[in-house]
């Protein structure tokens, strides 16, 4: 199987997703035995391709171009179309961002072919690639596989991967190839405006290496300065399930959830939380879960590595105490 990845980066910095990514399309190379290239697009990107090329595959496909300097779903679109025409992979990966949701289908429809999108994972069984993705807000999960001839294309979620897993070539670098695709002006139907950026306040919560979340457990807004000080003795960013930002305690962007941000923290503190499962489909990708909850029964301990049945009022003071005494030896 000849495996096609395309990279997500923006103003010369990379989507992290893109290598949760590559470490999944480095599984399915090796497990169906073929071959992996990756794909680098935008202009003066040369640099991003170099090192991308320290990971295991056989080339990456570099692709510059001025019309590409800023995102628009057309010219990726007329560039990318002819980038897999030219390649011929069987299974084209990408990682499910909001730059992807918005041009994948426009591609997928370009091929005349179909697409399966937010994956959460796959399976290789009996020559075939099973790709697993969430219905109905997490309840459940669809094993789906494509139809029809390649290419394929398939997005993986946020998290369904670690990218820290991702494998380095232990002999130089792949070959970077300059692939030259044909845009004109007229082609490209939107025009860019200013990047929008999150107000100062916002914070992207998904490239926190440390998270602390609170729930409905932590009772009062009074009571969230007890999850800020043991926050600021780890090191982390402060995050929160729905009802908290829906009581207006904390603000929107630091929500966690199918409503909110989906996370893949080193480390995910969960502090009061019950688990219901539209929390924990933001947040099952973290590497390390642990929960503090006073109900032995609660969901959350069910997808946590290590669980605490007790007090919040009582743990987290004396887990922030011996925090602080370890930094100050």
């Amino acid at each position: 199987m000849k495996i096609l990845l395309i990279t997500e980066q923006r103003e010369g910095k990379w989507n992290k997703t893109s290598f949760e990514t590559l470490s999944a399309a480095q599984q399915a190379a090796k497990q169906t035995g073929g071959t992996l290239s990756g794909v680098v697009i935008g202009k003066s990107v040369a640099a991003l391709a170099d090192e991308l090329a320290g990971y295991e595959m056989e080339e990456v496909l570099l692709v510059e171009h001025d019309l590409l300097n800023q995102y628009t779903p057309d010219g990726f679109t007329l560039a990318l179309r002819q980038v897999v025409e030219s390649a011929k992979p069987d299974l084209v990966l990408m990682p499910h961002t909001y730059q992807v949701r918005d041009f994948a289908p426009k591609l997928a429809a370009a091929l005349g072919k179909g697409m399966i999108g937010d994956c959460t994972g796959y399976r290789y069984e009996s020559g075939k690639l099973i790709f697993v993705r969430q219905m109905f807000q997490g309840r459940t999960a669809a094993d789906v596989v494509f139809e029809g001839d390649a290419p394929w294309i398939a997005t993986f979620q946020a998290g369904a991967f670690r990218g820290d897993q991702a494998a380095r070539r232990q002999d130089g670098k792949a070959p970077v190839k300059a692939v030259s695709v044909e845009l004109q002006p007229d082609q490209i139907r939107t025009k860019p405006l200013e990047l929008f950026r999150e107000a100062k306040q916002a914070v992207d919560l998904t490239q926190a290496p440390l998270l602390v979340a609170i729930g409905r457990g932590i009772k009062a807004p009074e009571n969230i300065q007890l999850a800020e000080k043991l926050a600021k003795a780890l090191g982390a960013e402060l995050a929160a399930s729905r009802p908290i930002c829906d009581e207006g305690w904390l603000p929107m962007d630091r929500q966690i959830g199918s409503s909110g941000q989906t996370v893949a923290p080193k480390l995910y503190l969960a502090l009061g939380i019950s688990g219901a499962i539209q929390h924990v489909v933001g947040m099952k990708g973290s590497r390390t879960i642990v929960a503090i909850n006073k109900d032995q029964n609660a969901p959350i301990f069910e997808v946590a590595d290590y669980g605490i049945v007790g007090d919040l009022f009582e743990i987290v003071p004396a887990l922030t105490e011996e925090l602080e005494k370890s930094k100050a030896v």
